[in-house]
Parts: C-alpha cells; structure tokens; sequence
C-alpha cells in the first residue's frame, strides 16, 4: 500500500510542477491525487471507521484554512472594487529610480505582510505600469516586486499562505513569527535591494509629474473607509484569536460580516447598477477560486500521506541522512523554487509533530522563512512570482540571469541572520 500511496503522490506532484507543459490545471491534478490516495488508503486498510475519523479530522483543519483564505480574499477584492489601494499608491512621487525603489520595496513588504504577497504584487506592478515607460526598467522593479512580497509575507501569519497553515495548525503564534522572522526577512529584501540600486544609481524617470492616473469610481470618503475598515479587519484578527481563543477563520468571518454591513450602508442610496461592482457578493465573484480547490486537495492528499506515516517514515529519513535540521530546512526552502511551497509546508507539518517540536520552535520558524522566501529564488517559484510573470512577460531565463542570484543571495542572508539572532536570543 505504502508504494502505491507514494507513487500516486508523486505523479500528482509531478502534474501540478508541470502543469503548463501538460497543459492540466494543477487543481484538477491535486484533487485528482486526493481521490486516488484516500481510496487507495481506504480499500487497502478495510477499517472503515477508522478511515472515516481521520478523514473528517482533515476536512476540519482544511476546512479552518480555507475559510480564513476565502474572507481574506473577499475582503482584498472590496478594497480593490472601492480602489483603496490608491490610498497608498498616491503617495510615491519621485524622479529617482533608485529612490523609487526603496520606495517600492519597502511598501510591498509592509503591504504584503497585512494583506498577502500575490494580491500585493499585482497592485504594485500595476502602479509601476503607470509610473515607467521602459519596458526593462519595469522587468527589474517587477522582479524586485516579487522579493519584498514574499519576504513580506514570511513574517506575518496572514501575509502567506505557508504562515496562515502554520498559524492555524498551531505551529506558530502571530507574535513570535513576527518577532523571530521579521529580521531575516527584512534582510532577505534589503541584500537585493542594495546590490540592484547601485546599478540604478543616477537613474530618472522621465516625465513622472506628468502621470494620468484613473478617476476613481468612488469618493475618497468610500475609499477610505473600505481601505481602512478592510486592512483593519484583516490585522485584528490575530488579536481576535487571543482574546476569544477562537480560530482565526471565525475572526476573519466576523470582519467579513463587518464589512459587508458598512458597504451596504455606504451604497443604500445608489441605484443597482450603480453599486453593483462594490457590493461584497460581486467581489465573491471575483476570487480566485481555482487557487481555493488548489488547496483543498493538496492538504488533503498530504493528509492521506500524514495518516499513512508516509511523512513520519520521511523525516526519520531525513533525519538520518543529513542530521542537522537547520540544512534540512534551507534544503526544503530551496526545493520550494522549484515546487508550490504550499504542499511542502503542508508536508513538513505532517513530517513532526507539536509534541516533538512545540509551537514557535526553532523548525517552525525557519520553516515559515524559508518556505516563504525561497520560491523568490525562480520566477516559477511563488504564488507571488507567477502573477508578475503573466502580468509583466518576464521570461523565465532573464529572471535566472538577472535576478536569481540576487534572492539567492537575499535568502542565505537571511537564513544567516535567523540562525545567529536564535542563537542568541536562545
């Protein structure tokens, strides 16, 4: 049975890296490998009670984490429907690309960290598209993009998926992997930074006071109140968890309903067609809801692995073979520029357990920054990193000649200051 399981799995795996050359979705390929992997446990253990538990208690923990993602969601896109994000893009005026730059990096890493790298990426390109004209420029401040977003995001338990699943599953708390990881990852974006602006140094932009930018369809008292209303839903909800001791997918439902309430009020007096692209079941629809089935079947099929002790049998090997577990972690990090860092966080919380290592160890930390600043590594390697590929065109050869090393070089750094901070502080 244990051979089965591994090779479906596998196959499944190799399915969803692939999925542009083979052409199948790779939410098609994840749900497709739960199935065979749940029956192939199913037929093979003929204890149906017992199957029956397990599967409901991984329904349950997948269920908690898309539920949070599927607020948090809605909540971005009722922002970006009220235009909120101009409320910050408005304010980066400058005629220096290296200024610019600072600029942008900063904004997206703080950005991404409140709401999530990929929704922080596309707003930010979408600003560089009105503020550059040359077409290379943009390429490096897209790719640059992509760096501050996932380092953003590895800080915070709501600015990752990885972190959001390591958050509800108990593996970390909001406090600690802000305190524990926001230096490594602020280093992880600054080591790029610095080695990209002395090649920018003495560079304008021509003609930035002249940008047009859109009139928005809303006032600045909707869009101020949408912006603010929804970002602050979204950082209240870790101090919802330790107030209530609920889980944060309630918190973020709660806000949700918040929301929803004050965009109801706001629009009462406009006509439907008027407010029908601003009303929070319009932005239902506009979630990305492939990514959702994405992760129901990975974390189910990596379910089906951890119930197996498929990933137990996997860390005693990993264990043996390399022994240290900080150069297991870095390995899995840089795995993740290859494949989704989604299934390999998922992997990693089934491989050890919270008794083994307890909530805001050494593993779960380094785990959470490697996993989320690793896929930088390729273009192909993030959420985060895709988008900016479809929206920019960047070629997957220009980024490994152009920028990889420069996230390489960010994502030692890091490891480097996480490692010698914990040391220290340890």
């Amino acid at each position: 049975m244990l051979a089965a399981i591994v090779a479906i799995f596998v196959v499944a795996y190799a399915a969803i890296a692939l999925e542009h050359p083979i052409g199948i979705n790779k939410s098609a390929s994840a749900l497709l490998g739960a199935g065979l992997l749940w029956t192939v446990y199913a037929v093979a253990s003929g204890d149906a009670a017992l199957i029956d538990k397990q599967l409901n208690e991984s329904v349950s923990t997948t269920a908690q984490i898309v539920f949070f993602l599927l607020g948090a969601m809605t909540i971005v896109e009722v922002i970006d429907a009220h235009n909120g994000f101009e409320v910050i893009t408005s304010l980066i005026r400058t005629r220096k690309q290296v200024t610019l730059m600072w600029l942008v990096g900063f904004v997206t890493f703080f950005l991404s960290a409140i709401l999530d790298n990929l929704t922080t990426t596309i707003v930010m390109i979408s600003l560089m598209r009105k503020l550059l004209d040359d077409a290379d420029d943009r390429l490096f401040f897209a790719s640059m993009i992509v760096i501050a977003a996932n380092a953003g995001g590895a800080w915070s338990p709501i600015g990752d998926v990885t972190t959001t699943m390591l958050w509800i599953g108990g593996q970390i708390t909001p406090l600690a992997i802000i305190k524990g990881v926001f230096l490594a990852s602020l280093i992880n974006l600054i080591v790029p930074l610095l080695v990209v602006c002395y090649f920018l140094r003495g560079k304008e932009i021509p003609a930035l006071a002249e940008v047009e930018r859109e009139t928005p369809e809303t006032s600045v008292f909707e869009r101020n109140v949408m912006f603010y209303l929804g970002l602050g839903i979204l950082i209240a909800v870790p101090a919802f968890k330790a107030v209530t001791h609920l889980p944060p997918f309630m918190g973020i439902l709660f806000g949700l309903g918040i929301l929803w309430t004050v965009g109801e009020l706001i629009h009462r007096h406009k006509e439907q067609d008027e407010k029908e692209h601003l009303t929070l079941l319009h932005a239902l629809t506009r979630i990305d809801m492939g990514s959702i089935v994405f992760f129901v079947g990975i974390l189910l099929s990596v379910a089906a692995l951890e119930h197996t002790h498929v990933l137990e049998i996997l860390a005693r090997w990993l264990d043996a073979t390399i022994g240290r577990q900080d150069i297991i972690v870095i390995a899995l990090g840089l795995l993740s520029a290859v494949i989704d860092n989604v299934p390999l966080v998922a992997a990693t919380m089934g491989m050890y357990s919270l008794t083994q290592y307890p909530s805001d160890s050494f593993l779960w930390e380094f785990i959470a920054y490697c996993a989320g600043t690793g896929g930088s590594i390729l273009i192909i390697g993030s959420a985060a990193g895709v988008a900016a590929m479809g929206l920019e065109n960047i070629h997957f050869f220009w980024y490994v000649r152009r920028i990889s090393g420069l996230a390489l070089l960010g994502y030692f750094a890091g490891a480097a200051a996480y490692i010698i901070q914990y040391r220290l502080l340890h």
